[in-house]
């Protein structure tokens, strides 16, 4: 199910955001990114809607998906 993301506080969509920072990998090239260039980089994603929030009930879980 998908949440709007800005129903959540900015904590809690940090958290969620850092997450899956941290599931993605460090593969970045050549170039690094901070962690907050990284969740800047997510977060503009969310407001175009290229990615969205989903909560799956089953497992209790947050997860950011990219749109088709």
């Amino acid at each position: 199910m998908e949440i709007p993301y800005t129903e959540l506080s900015a904590d809690a969509l940090r958290g969620v955001i850092e997450e899956f920072i941290s599931r993605e990998g460090t593969d970045y090239g050549h170039q690094e990114f901070s962690l907050d260039e990284k969740i800047a980089a997510v977060m503009r994603q969310l407001q175009a809607r290229e990615i969205i929030l989903t909560f799956d009930a089953e497992t209790e879980s947050c997860n950011l998906v990219r749109v088709k």
